[in-house]
């Protein structure tokens, strides 16, 4: 599953400041405005345990909640973040389930999507969100499919980032050799624990195209604390992507790359069927699966095209 990295240079600090290991005094000035914007750490306790996240712009801005994939953390965010926080958006990227150290149960059966998409609402109520728009990329992007298609009262907008709609790509893994080949990897994350643990520890820091060398080793960092890698391959041992057949009412924008090594084409196809209410399908050339960082700039300005688009 491991492309080669492109080698890409981040200052000890900037790299501290995404990673939240500054907690005061975390800025990232903004390469492209006059103004310093700002990504500091934050927590957000809720019933289910304390999120670690990662923030930036005006906490009277816009609300939109940006949801990461694996191996990532909120971190993956950075570009967007900042591009958000420009725009006058408040913008919030949590370490989700079993990434946070504070919300990170034992159980497979406790990351069945049910879960984390509890978990979108509950970190919402606890930054005192009544509707927020939703951007999500792997498997923050089919979390933020389920959470859009169930709780059209308080997702505004829908940004999903390489993964289709869960039923659409259910269907494609059913149906698709394409899809079924490239979701051959699953079949080894979905072994017993250790199996594939000491397998992906033992490699080290994933080599993610587009990715910077330093936030992957980050990734491996934080994956590598106890029970952390087991936490995160639990998504994959806790769930099929069958059950969630609901489509989309808010207005939705779906980015996917033509050379997804882990996505088929079918099943991007496919989520046009699964939308009722405005929908774009933007597929970007040559930006594999590790969009927001692979295409930064791209999925910036595409996100806040739509966020333009849909009234607050």
């Amino acid at each position: 599953m491991s492309i080669a990295a492109r080698k890409v240079m981040v200052s000890r600090r900037r790299f501290a400041v995404l990673a939240g290991v500054v907690l005061a005094s975390a800025g990232v000035a903004a390469a492209d405005g006059p103004a310093a914007f700002e990504v500091t750490a934050v927590r957000i306790p809720t019933a289910a345990g304390v999120f670690d996240a990662v923030a930036a712009g005006p906490v009277d801005g816009r609300e939109v909640l940006l949801l990461h994939g694996f191996p990532e953390l909120g971190i993956e965010w950075e570009h967007q973040l900042l591009a958000l926080a420009a725009a006058g958006y408040r913008a919030v990227a949590p370490d989700q389930r079993g990434y946070s150290a504070g919300v990170r149960p034992g159980r497979v059966e406790e990351y069945q999507l049910d879960y984390p998409v509890a978990d979108v609402l509950a970190i919402a109520d606890a930054l005192g969100w009544k509707r927020f728009d939703l951007v999500g990329h792997d498997w923050g992007a089919v979390v933020a499919w389920i959470a859009a298609a169930e709780h059209p009262e308080r997702v505004r907008s829908l940004t999903a980032v390489s993964v289709p709609h869960p039923a659409a790509f259910a269907a494609a893994l059913r149906t698709d050799p394409a899809q079924q080949g490239a979701s051959k990897y699953m079949d080894f994350f979905r072994q017993p624990a250790p199996i594939p643990e000491n397998k992906i520890l033992a490699d080290g820091p994933p080599e993610l195209a587009g990715v910077p060398a330093a936030r992957s080793a980050e990734y491996y960092r934080r994956l590598a604390e106890p029970g952390a890698l087991t936490a995160a391959l639990n998504w994959y041992r806790a769930n099929d992507f069958h059950g969630y057949e609901r489509p989309v009412a808010v207005p939705t924008l779906f980015l996917a790359a033509t050379d997804d090594p882990m996505v088929a084409m079918s099943g991007i196809q496919a989520t046009a069927a699964w939308v009722t209410g405005p929908y774009r399908l933007d597929v970007l050339a040559g930006a594999g699966h590790t969009i927001p960082e692979r295409a930064a700039a791209e999925t910036s300005a595409r996100l806040l095209d739509h966020l333009s688009s849909v009234p607050r």
